[in-house]
């Protein structure tokens, strides 16, 4: 994939991850995006960080003691961690969910 590809594709992806959650108006979630990086911070203090790795052209997620990293499929239209076959959307989505408790979808 080249440079100009990941850049608009990890960008759609983040924006698109922090239009959702943000809607959720959530007290227990705070949804900051600030350029290719975008925290979730939870009341108590526990921060979920997805980011736009340009070098690797991959985004990398961080959520508790798990980190994911996602390549984009071109053929799927999608950003999948090829170690673990998940996909970006309902990773976030999944892990989100199980901290706040309830179905959360992307």
């Amino acid at each position: 994939m080249d440079a100009k590809l990941f850049h608009k594709k990890s960008a759609e992806a983040l924006e698109h991850i922090d239009d959702h959650l943000g809607d959720l108006e959530h007290d227990d979630l705070d949804v900051q995006l600030s350029g290719d990086v975008l925290k979730l911070t939870f009341s108590g203090g526990q921060r979920f960080v997805i980011n736009a790795h340009g070098a690797a052209r991959q985004v990398w997620m961080a959520a508790g003691t798990t980190a994911w990293h996602f390549d984009y499929d071109v053929d799927k239209d999608r950003w999948i961690a090829h170690r673990t076959d998940e996909e970006l959307m309902s990773t976030v989505a999944r892990v989100v969910g199980d901290k706040l408790g309830e179905t959360i979808s992307l």
